[in-house]
């Protein structure tokens, strides 16, 4: 189990370096948004999927600001390919960015830039998500995630919170166990749970 805990810890190690390369924090600070790190880096967990979340929040979004950051991070080297939606007018109040980052070894990096509309539904959860998953991690759980992170095969897209709440809530251990899991608790958008 070592070398996942050591694998997952190296994938932080260039996650670090990729954020500061690009200058996310300043890039979004340059316009008065406050930003937060969510998802699997948070909690430690980074596995074979290179991806890194940021939620991003302001009073309000003004689309052109948005655009500028975005037309910013697009001419940094590496950066492949940008995606954009417009949540504004759902329950999320939010606009969706996905950037996609090729390092110098030539992994590509999934960066999710979530502009989030301050006081919304959505404000401070997934941090608070994030937080209590990792303090009810113990080595024994985090070591199952890691490995059942690193056993899923590369087509087969899975949400992250169905890792850990099939090792935290409902004891899977195994990838049998995980995939009779997901079979018996089909997922279908945001997935609101936390520990």
């Amino acid at each position: 189990m070592e070398h996942y805990t050591q694998r997952a810890a190296e994938n932080t190690r260039r996650a670090k370096i990729i954020i500061d390369t690009l200058d996310l924090h300043g890039l979004w600070h340059a316009i008065g948004a406050e930003v937060q790190q969510v998802g699997s880096m948070r909690m430690g967990l980074l596995a074979k999927h290179r991806d890194l979340d940021f939620h991003i929040y302001s009073d309000a979004i003004d689309l052109r600001a948005d655009f500028e950051v975005m037309g910013r991070l697009a001419a940094l080297p590496g950066i492949v390919r940008i995606e954009y939606g417009n949540l504004l007018d759902t329950d999320e109040a939010c606009v969706e960015w996905h950037a996609w980052y090729r390092d110098e070894t030539g992994d590509e990096w999934q960066i999710d830039l979530i502009h989030i509309v301050r006081g919304s539904r959505y404000d401070g959860y997934f941090e608070r998500v994030a937080d209590r998953i990792a303090a009810a991690l113990t080595n024994e759980r985090r070591e199952a995630i890691l490995r059942l992170k690193f056993e899923t095969p590369d087509d087969l897209k899975i949400m992250s919170i169905e890792y850990y709440q099939a090792v935290i809530r409902d004891g899977v251990r195994t990838w049998d166990e995980f995939a009779a899991w997901r079979q018996a608790h089909p997922v279908g958008g945001i997935v609101e749970w936390e520990p």
